[in-house]
């Protein structure tokens, strides 16, 4: 509708609207422009708007065709709630969500050389600690035992929080560090946690 037609600056219209606005006499005599960026908007704007569940039915192929097994991990409309702010595609978010699932084989090395280092061990084994003693598993508790990390340590939250998110995900970047590491899940985080100290330590080893 938007391709050599307007009405005034709006951008986004129900059907009713379409239907309600629409004139031949505000269509455009010039060629219209496909505008890629603005389509990738749109789409992350319906992402957003959209019931998550809605949304979810859509995503299920995507996560299919990058053959990842969603049993074990958040359902799929908690993920689109997850990664949509982050998302602009279907595709996007089955591509960046296999953490939430499956364990990965290595973590990314930029952002490992950066935040598993020495001096994040005993941020992480702090908080992992703190992390295996919630009986009561919340994304608030989570965030609790972050900050309490980084309060117990004297810290700032990043020196806690980046080396947790590495350890955790794999990957230098992820929705909210509390309700990313609710969603992985208590068992799954606790042993993660434990799979970075040990590359810490080997790293260690290499440079001694």
């Amino acid at each position: 509708m938007r391709l050599g037609w307007s009405h005034g600056d709006q951008e986004i219209f129900t059907r009713e609207e379409m239907i309600e606005f629409f004139s031949l006499g505000a269509v455009s005599k010039s060629a219209s422009a496909f505008n890629t960026d603005k389509l990738l908007w749109l789409n992350h704007h319906y992402i957003n708007t959209l019931p998550a569940e809605y949304v979810a039915t859509h995503l299920q192929w995507h996560i299919e065709q990058e053959n990842i097994d969603t049993r074990n991990g958040p359902q799929l409309a908690e993920l689109v709630k997850l990664l949509g702010e982050r998302c602009k595609t279907l595709k996007e978010m089955a591509q960046s969500c296999r953490y939430f699932y499956e364990e990965f084989a290595e973590f990314d090395a930029d952002a490992a050389k950066k935040h598993l280092r020495p001096v994040a061990r005993q941020p992480l084994e702090v908080v992992r600690d703190k992390l295996a003693a919630i009986s009561d598993w919340t994304a608030e508790n989570v965030h609790h035992a972050i900050q309490a990390t980084a309060d117990e340590l004297e810290v700032g939250m990043g020196k806690v929080g980046m080396p947790l998110r590495v350890a955790v995900t794999g990957v230098g970047q992820s929705p909210a560090l509390d309700v990313t590491v609710h969603a992985i899940g208590k068992s799954r985080s606790v042993d993660r946690i434990n799979k970075a100290l040990a590359f810490i330590a080997e790293r260690e080893g290499q440079a001694s």
